[in-house]
């Protein structure tokens, strides 16, 4: 992509990945390997700061909520997005997602400050 060139500077000191996608369209269920690869695997973060998001378009077919990625997509979290029918839910999801970014950060910047210490 014409990004590419990008990404380094979006993934300096990033903490966390959230993934956005459409679960209809197969060649978003390839992009977001590469995703995952790119931001994830290659930085390296724990699958724990990743989210992937799949986002159902209003009228759209729905049968999509059981949807199984492959690994190692599959080790992720995966929440579903409707906003017309549980806008509570995926705020909710995005909170929870959020506390635990900020437990990884402290329990990393508790370790550093204990190796300098020591």
């Amino acid at each position: 992509s014409r990004f590419e060139t990008c990404w380094p500077a979006l993934m300096k000191d990033s903490h966390g990945v959230i993934i956005i996608f459409n679960p209809e369209l197969p060649s978003h269920l390839k992009e977001i390997e590469m995703w995952y690869s790119c931001f994830v695997q290659q930085q390296p973060l724990l699958d724990s700061q990743c989210l992937l998001v799949a986002h159902h378009k209003p009228g759209s077919a729905g049968d999509t909520e059981n949807l199984s990625l492959a690994y190692p997509l599959n080790k992720l979290k995966l929440i579903h997005s409707n906003l017309e029918e549980d806008p509570e839910d995926v705020r909710m999801e995005f909170i929870k997602y959020f506390r635990s970014i900020i437990t990884i950060i402290n329990e990393s910047r508790e370790k550093e400050e204990m190796s300098i210490i020591s």
